[in-house]
């Protein structure tokens, strides 16, 4: 078993409070020292409420999944001595009304474009690496989202 460990931070400062017009912006840091700005999304809170350059937690909710996707496919690629030079995933998540009736992310779309040293492996290839990746991923194990993987990049 493994803990991870996350101190997120907000001040109030000088802002009034109750009249809901307080930042949103707080900070994340992480156990090996690195800061992160945080906010609300604008999409949530309007501006200038919220700070657009800031990651939100929903954001960072489509990043950890396609981050841990890509730490396990580059493993499984490795495994089978495929060299991956570049692993960029333009992911998008899909923030809507769940089968409770409440707000989720509903899905996280990946599109990962790999890049290899030699040949690239053919589809059938990429997509068992990619649903081995999926199937290992400790993120997408504990969501209920539905995480899926373009299959337009698996060609």
């Amino acid at each position: 078993m493994s803990e991870y460990f996350a101190t997120v931070e907000w001040k109030r400062g000088s802002q009034l409070f109750l009249d809901k017009k307080y930042s949103r912006a707080h900070e994340w840091q992480f156990e090996g020292g690195i800061v992160i700005p945080a906010s609300s999304s604008p999409h949530i809170v309007p501006l200038p409420m919220s700070v657009a350059e800031n990651v939100d937690p929903e954001e960072a909710f489509v990043a950890s999944i396609s981050s841990c996707h890509m730490l396990f496919f580059l493993d499984f690629a490795s495994r089978k001595n495929l060299i991956v030079e570049q692993y960029t995933d333009n992911a998008i998540g899909t923030l809507a009304t769940g089968p409770n009736g409440k707000q989720m992310m509903t899905e996280v779309l990946l599109r990962p474009a790999v890049t290899f040293v030699s040949e690239r492996p053919n589809a059938e290839v990429l997509q068992a690496l990619h649903h081995q990746s999926h199937e290992a991923c400790f993120i997408a194990n504990s969501v209920l989202t539905e995480v899926r993987v373009d299959e337009a990049f698996c060609i």
